[in-house]
């Protein structure tokens, strides 16, 4: 990693400075989303930039890394769909070593399954058995054998990925733990360098088994920390190997993707690729720093449809993209190594592609390189007919074809071959932006999440200063600031107690009352509850005494006079209960508003003015005794109608016409009180029918809108009158403050000098963490958009001309007060 700057040591220290500035002041917190300033720092101190190249099953991410730094470190093939991870960062040239982690036994179980799943051979299948893998390899041969070959399709390239896995597993079974992952050095391999480790580890069988691969080499590309990080594909068949990427992807530790696609080979985007674009743009931590390659762009230049869509995808969605690479990995890489080959050993194919060039009876076979070598000699059209005049030969091998060719044409065509692949740019990009570019983006991305921070806090400290400066420093001057303010204080208190009433008023109108409505639930309750014991408890003997009582000269009673007696008596004992309940409520309602306007500030405020309430509290309670008379009033009202019965009650076709009927038939089997009282039942069942739906009209509907009306026409008045009354206590408020003033002006003088020097020391931490982190940012060559706001002397000698004391209202908010800064800032 590149030495820090020394005028970047504290960097760290002075943004958490800053921040806890921030965290001091509780007005601009809410304003400000320090999340992006915390993962920039991180990004900016971090001792590793980790890149990660992700992409779809057999996009070319191996090869272009190998590409990259020009070394055959990883296997790459195109059947290849292990969960492998492959981290390459930087040692000096004599420390180079590799780090091998195998995959668990169970793991290697659980992607044998998968494969066999998506190949349709037998999901139920032990590895620990011999015959078992024969038969799945078999099996994965024939499949290869009915596609025309191991590259030919999506299954045959499954199907060797399985043949490889099974391969390793048997090969690497000492390594292999039951459910732990096995790590081991390569001096434990007995590998002398890393080149034989690299070897042993890109051997597909050995690759399919290996769970993570570290390399630390000697490359420039990897000084400062670097990391390229290789992962499975996003469409692998396990499907935790593929969430691996994405995960990884959304690690805030990851800095820049480079994002390997297919659409130059495939001729669209897959849905797995589009999901990680989305999943690249919801990381903040990596933001515009990722790369798109488009893999596998020798394919365009045989298939002009391939050609035409993968130009429309660019101009649609990557048009704005100005780190866009077209690449062909296997040309590109080995272009690099076929640079140091010659006919003596047929430019690579008795040593680069030894293992690919195996002898049988039918001849060599022919590595893919050499294919792809021969097809773009042939037919690519990139090559200028008058520079280049190659001939590949239908008579000759194709391994014969490459040879002849190479030793024509030499290091021309190579360079040529190289330059079309496209890789050279890209690393040159890459190269570029990781020692030129890396340091400088990670420090102005910090510095741009720095900004807004850094100009709140400036205005906000200066609108004190602003507003401290203009502040009386003599106490006789703020006595008469004070006085001065009085009058306009009063009459703030009256309209903040008026407003307070009117809101109390119509949260108790609106039902939003919570309190209140448990109190009129509860006189509902009541009432209710009392009719059921009434009705329950009513005697029809006593009721048939009351009215032979009334007259003398009669000894019987009709059953029109039981059902009156009994009407009054049920009146009246309503009447009790709804007055108790109402006065309740209005008990509690004024309780309840007598705290919360304690609890007021206004109130305070009146204190501190005059020394009492100004008569708020008795009025209130003044206005209790008129409210609860008031609703006695209307309850008395309310259950004297109760005797009267109901309007529908005799009509026609109801069931307590009906029940009277009945009733009435009962009662005149005789004149005494013995046919009254058997009928006891019946009447208390017409009291019933005629009783609730009274009841109901009144607690559902009447009583509550009369509550209403009364608590707003007796409180909206008094408030109004106790506003005035307050502002015309302005005298006796004068003579109390000014036995007090004196005081509370030394008391206030004193705090303002305390919050001055608050706010230099604030102004003096800030200034010196801005300074030091300016001159950071100025050391890694950052222009002056990208420096933070300081506080400077001018800007101080600009609060020091204050506005004139006189007048000045001390108590308003700052953003009310200070004159706005937009443009010092």
């Amino acid at each position: 990693m590149s030495p820090i700057l020394p005028q970047c040591q504290n960097l760290q220290e002075r943004v958490e400075i800053l921040l806890r500035l921030l965290h001091q002041e509780p007005s601009l917190r809410a304003s400000q989303d320090i999340t992006s300033i915390q993962a920039s720092l991180r990004k900016v101190i971090a001792p590793t930039f980790e890149i990660v190249f992700a992409g779809a099953f057999s996009a070319g991410k191996s090869m272009l890394i190998n590409a990259l730094l020009e070394r055959e470190l990883l296997y790459s093939a195109e059947g290849h769909a292990t969960g492998t991870e492959c981290y390459i960062a930087y040692a000096e040239a004599d420390q180079e070593r590799v780090v091998l982690t195998f995959l668990s036994e169970a793991e290697i179980r659980e992607q044998v399954a998968a494969l066999c799943q998506r190949l349709k051979l037998s999901a139920a299948v032990n590895i620990n058995q011999p015959e078992v893998i024969d038969l799945l390899r078999q099996g994965s041969e024939a499949i290869i054998q009915q596609e025309g070959g191991e590259s030919k399709s999506e299954r045959a390239k499954q199907a060797k990925a399985l043949i490889l896995l099974l391969e390793g597993f048997v090969s690497n079974r000492e390594h292999i733990q039951t459910v732990s992952n096995a790590t081991y050095s390569m001096e434990q391999f007995n590998f002398s360098n890393i080149k034989e480790a690299a070897s042993y580890a890109r051997r597909g069988s050995n690759s399919a088994v290996l769970k993570r691969i570290e390399y630390y080499c000697y490359h420039p590309l990897l000084e400062d920390g670097n990391v390229l990080i290789d992962l499975p594909g996003i469409d692998a068949p396990v499907q935790k190997d593929a969430e691996l990427t994405y995960h990884k992807i959304a690690d805030p530790e990851t800095s820049a993707v480079v994002c390997v696609l297919k659409p130059a080979s495939a001729g669209e985007m897959t849905t797995e690729e589009t999901a990680l674009l989305e999943k690249m743009r919801s990381n903040s931590g990596i933001r515009d720093r990722v790369f798109y390659i488009f893999n596998r762009i020798d394919e365009t230049w045989y298939n002009t449809q391939l050609r035409q869509r993968l130009d429309d995808l660019i101009n649609s969605q990557f048009q704005d993209t100005p780190q866009l690479y077209k690449t062909s990995g296997l040309l590109g890489f080995y272009g690099s190594q076929i640079k140091g080959t010659n006919g003596s050993d047929r430019f690579g194919l008795d040593s680069l592609f030894a293992d690919s060039v195996r002898n049988s009876s039918s001849g060599e076979d022919t590595p893919q390189f050499v294919n792809e070598f021969n097809r773009y000699c042939a037919n690519s059209g990139k090559l200028s007919a008058s520079k280049f005049r190659i001939s590949v030969n239908s008579f000759e091998t194709p391994n014969e074809n490459y040879a002849r060719i190479l030793s024509e044409w030499g290091t021309p065509l190579i360079e040529q071959l190289i330059t079309d692949s496209g890789v050279e740019d890209f690393r040159t990009a890459i190269t570029r932006y990781l020692t030129e570019e890396k340091r400088p983006q990670l420090f102005a991305n910090l510095a741009d999440d720095l900004q807004p921070l850094c100009i709140d806090l400036k205005k906000y400290y200066l609108s004190i200063k602003r507003n401290l400066a203009s502040q009386p420093r003599e106490i006789e001057a703020m006595k008469a600031q004070e006085l001065e303010r009085l009058n306009q204080e009063l009459r703030q208190i009256g309209e903040a107690f008026c407003y307070h009433i009117a809101e109390e008023i119509n949260q108790t109108v609106t039902n939003n009352c919570e309190a209140f409505e448990v109190d009129f639930r509860q006189l509902q309750t009541s009432m209710i509850q009392r009719l059921d014991e009434l009705l329950k408890a009513f005697s029809v003997a006593d009721a048939y005494s009351r009215a032979t009582r009334s007259h003398p000269r009669n000894a019987t009673a009709p059953l029109i006079a039981v059902l009156v007696e009994a009407l009054y008596y049920l009146a009246n004992q309503l009447e009790d209960v709804l007055v108790h309940a109402s006065q309740e409520v209005v008990t509690n309602f004024f309780q309840r508003l007598i705290q919360r306007v304690r609890r007021s500030d206004y109130y305070s405020q009146l204190y501190r003015l005059l020394g009492n309430d100004g008569g708020i509290e008795q009025q209130l309670k003044q206005l209790e005794k008129q409210v609860s008379l008031a609703l006695v009033s209307a309850a008395k009202i309310e259950c004297d109608r109760f005797v009267r019965e109901s309007p529908r009650f005799y009509d026609e076709g109801t069931f307590s016409i009906y029940q009277f009927r009945q009733t009435l038939q009962q009662t005149s089997q005789g004149y005494d009180a013995e046919s009254m009282l058997e009928a006891e039942p019946a009447i208390r069942q017409l009291l019933k029918l005629d009783f609730e739906p009274k009841i109901s009209v009144t607690i559902r509907r009447n009583f509550r809108q009369i509550i209403n009306q009364t608590l707003k026409t007796h409180l909206l008045p008094m408030a109004d009158y106790q506003a005035d009354e307050i502002l015309q206590k302005y005298n006796q408020a004068r003579a109390y403050l000014e036995q007090t003033l004196e005081q509370e002006a030394e008391e206030k003088i004193n705090n303002n000098c305390r919050l001055q020097d608050d706010v230099e020391q604030k102004i003096a931490l800030y200034s010196q963490a801005v300074t030091e982190i300016n001159s950071c940012l100025q050391g890694m060559n950052l222009d002056r958009h990208h420096q933070l706001p300081v506080i400077s002397e001018s800007d101080a000698m600009a609060v020091s001309v204050s506005p004139d004391a006189e007048g000045f209202n001390g108590s308003s908010d700052l953003t009310d007060v200070a004159v706005s800064i937009e443009e010092e800032v």
